[in-house]
């Protein structure tokens, strides 16, 4: 019987928990480039908040111990040299043109390929479009290690299903779908998930069909949201509140349930990208899903115009006033500020030389300058009353407790992008 080491290739929000998970029934390596991560995780410190101290201590080990179960975590490369299993977890962004960045894949299979073995496995999580695993990935493979593919070593894709922030739906209570690339190599891969996975897996046919299901998770959610984004602008000159046409017309049983918002984050504003890139690739111009890109993107640009209207109309100087944004974070109690589309509000907003305060009590203010260059506070600064307007924009639990109004002048604005404070609190919302 084969005892599998198993290392993980990118411990960020999708590669910790899962190494956690593994950790506790395997020997497991977690891999990252990011040496002050790693520093954090070794005295058992997750930036991220999805695996909690106590968690994380209970499955660290020493890396002296080889012959124990547990987790190390290293910056070194040759860390992972005695694994038999390898799983790939690093993000797959897009740029500024929304085409897909694949360089971290690369170097990451790179790094495997440099220890790769005769009948070790290759599992990708990543994010990617149909075909990138065998077409992209697996050569790099052959070319670093010297190995064929499928005699050699395998490889296998079980897209990462991780909602950052979610202590209900972890990652060993969310169904996994698996794939490998021979129906053998399938069945092992899917075993070894099974062995961590309470909700079960699913095995897809093939490697392709697992790629695509990823892509079209998130695809459906991006294009559901953007029907109700286009919703809330119709009802809004319509002088018709949206949440009181969801709430009527979620009372049919079979009405999907989406609100208006912005669409941010690592999957759902990314993934679609993806798909729509492999799409024009084969000559296919995918018209929906681009729409809804389009729509989805320029949200924060309407609702800081939204924001203008009302000022206008309340008589509040638009030059130089002084607004509070409430949250940078692209979702509610979460520090993820990745691709967060409330920059897109406040990037307008600035142009028409409004002061803004950002206050955001779980981001890490580090994080927002490196990525944003915005000044980013935990603790809102003593401005009680000096405020022209204020924008919650991520519904944060810390901000369910505050009086906005408290905070912001007697003549000023109040915007809900979350829509979920009175109607009569507010002064405006999507």
């Amino acid at each position: 019987m084969i005892e599998y080491k198993i290392g993980i290739i990118g411990l960020g929000y999708v590669g910790l928990p899962l190494a956690v998970e593994f950790a506790k029934k395997y020997q497991c390596v977690g891999f990252d480039i990011n040496h002050r991560r790693i520093s954090e995780l070794r005295v058992g410190d997750d930036q991220t908040l999805e695996i909690s101290n106590e968690q994380l201590r209970a499955v660290l080990r020493d890396s002296h111990f080889e012959h124990s179960l547990g987790l190390v975590c290293s910056d070194e490369p040759e860390s992972i040299s005695n694994c038999n299993v390898f799983i790939v977890t690093v993000p797959t962004p897009t740029d500024k043109n929304n085409r897909p960045v694949l360089s971290p894949l690369y170097k990451a299979s790179e790094s495997v390929g440099k220890v790769l073995k005769r009948g070790d496995i290759v599992v990708y999580e990543s994010t990617v479009y149909p075909g990138v695993t065998e077409d992209e990935c697996v050569p790099i493979l052959e070319k670093v290690s010297g190995l064929k593919f499928n005699i050699d070593f395998f490889a296998g894709y079980s897209p990462e299903r991780i909602n950052p922030g979610d202590k209900e739906h972890t990652v060993s209570k969310i169904l996994k779908v698996t794939s490998g690339s021979t129906p053998e190599i399938a069945e092992v891969i899917d075993q070894i998930y099974k062995s961590i996975i309470l909700a079960g897996t699913h095995k897809a046919p093939n490697i392709k069909v697992a790629e695509a299901a990823k892509v079209i998770e998130n695809s459906q959610r991006d294009i559901n949201i953007a029907f109700v984004n286009e919703l809330s602008k119709i009802f809004r000159l319509l002088g018709i509140d949206t949440n009181d046409v969801l709430e009527a017309a979620g009372t049919k049983w079979n009405f999907l349930k989406f609100r208006p918002g912005l669409v941010g984050g690592h999957c759902i504003g990314v993934d679609p990208y993806y798909l729509a890139q492999k799409a024009q690739e084969v000559g296919y111009h995918p018209e929906i899903i681009l729409a809804g890109r389009r729509l989805n993107d320029g949200m924060g640009e309407y609702i800081a115009h939204e924001v203008f209207k009302l000022m206008i109309k309340k008589d509040v100087p638009v030059k130089e006033a002084k607004v509070l944004m409430m949250g940078i974070t692209f979702k509610e109690n979460c520090p993820d500020v990745r691709n967060t589309k409330v920059v897109d509000i406040i990037k307008v907003l600035k142009e028409y030389s409004i002061e803004i305060t950002l206050w955001d009590p779980w981001a890490n203010p580090e994080e927002v300058m490196h990525e944003y260059g915005l000044v980013c506070h935990n603790v809102l600064p003593n401005k009680v009353k000096d405020f022209d307007g204020a924008i919650l924009a991520v519904a944060h639990e810390e901000f369910m407790k505050v009086d906005i109004k408290s905070l912001v002048k007697p003549n000023s604005i109040i915007y809900d992008v979350k829509s979920i404070l009175a109607k009569d609190k507010v002064d405006g919302r999507l």
